[in-house]
């Protein structure tokens, strides 16, 4: 994938002086009453374009870039106040597609979110990382100020096993891995177990050895793929790339949850943390 697959989407992209309530984005949907992304109850925005191609991806109909809905951040938080007593523990998660694809539109309503009038928000950035630029760091520096959490997905450890998976590289998640650590903003991993592609004892091992460098995780979800989205598949003409991969069984998880962790604390312990 070309190097200008990974920039972010600047076509939205905001002035200095800029009301940031008046910043628009590309949004491919909104769910008001979300509870998987992030705590609490949530306002979940679903942004629109991703340059990765995860194979388990469930959200195909997210990723082509220059479509979808423009909202503005007004628009968002004039939803989010319809139902503002329902997310009195939550808040607004902004996910995807790639949510660090749209940093000016992310970053204005997150700023927007904690200088509510009517009182601050909490925000949460579901992504891979993979459209951070860390030449251009100036570009997220609104976003991340205003970020008070981060689910962050753990793809795979091994490059060419990511590229196989997601047909990118792991490069720039992994720096972006690196950027929230230095920042201190706490971070929830997120790692989805796909039979035969990141189950094995030495995948598991890669991945705990990674967040072991990290000193804001907070915790780590193990995910387990499932095919409910192939359907998406069939009718956008998408081939699907894990047709007749089982569904991983969800009795597996608590081992290999913890298979990641004993490798995270070894690795911790070797580096002296």
């Amino acid at each position: 994938m070309s190097e200008s697959q990974h920039t972010p989407d600047n076509s939205c992209e905001r002035s200095a002086d800029q009301n940031p309530l008046t910043v628009r984005g590309r949004v491919h949907s909104i769910e008001t009453f979300g509870t998987v992304d992030g705590p609490g109850t949530r306002l979940v925005v679903f942004m629109q374009g991703c340059p990765m191609r995860c194979a388990y991806c469930h959200n195909p109909d997210t990723w082509k870039f220059g479509i979808g809905h423009e909202k503005s951040v007004a628009d968002v938080l004039a939803l989010y106040d319809r139902n503002r007593p329902f997310y009195r523990k939550g808040g607004i998660t902004a996910t995807g597609g790639e949510p660090l694809a749209q940093p000016a539109f992310v970053g204005a309503l997150f700023e927007a979110a904690h200088t509510d009038p009517k009182g601050h928000i909490h925000t949460c950035l579901d992504s891979s990382g993979i459209t951070y630029d860390p030449h251009h760091p100036e570009l997220f520096e609104r976003l991340l100020a205003n970020t008070d959490l981060v689910l962050l997905d753990i793809k795979h450890s091994d490059p060419k096993g990511h590229h196989a998976l997601c047909e990118v590289g792991p490069e720039r998640p992994l720096t972006f891995g690196n950027e929230l650590s230095r920042r201190k903003i706490p971070v929830l991993i997120r790692h989805v177990v796909v039979p035969g592609y990141t189950d094995s004892p030495a995948e598991l091992a890669g991945v705990g050895r990674i967040i072991a460098h990290w000193n804001n995780v907070i915790g780590l979800d193990v995910l387990p793929y499932h095919t409910m989205g192939t359907k998406k598949y069939e009718e956008l003409g998408i081939p699907y790339r894990l047709s007749g991969v089982p569904a991983m069984d969800p009795k597996r998880i608590p081992e290999i949850r913890k298979q990641i962790l004993i490798a995270r604390a070894l690795e911790r312990k070797r580096l002296g943390l």
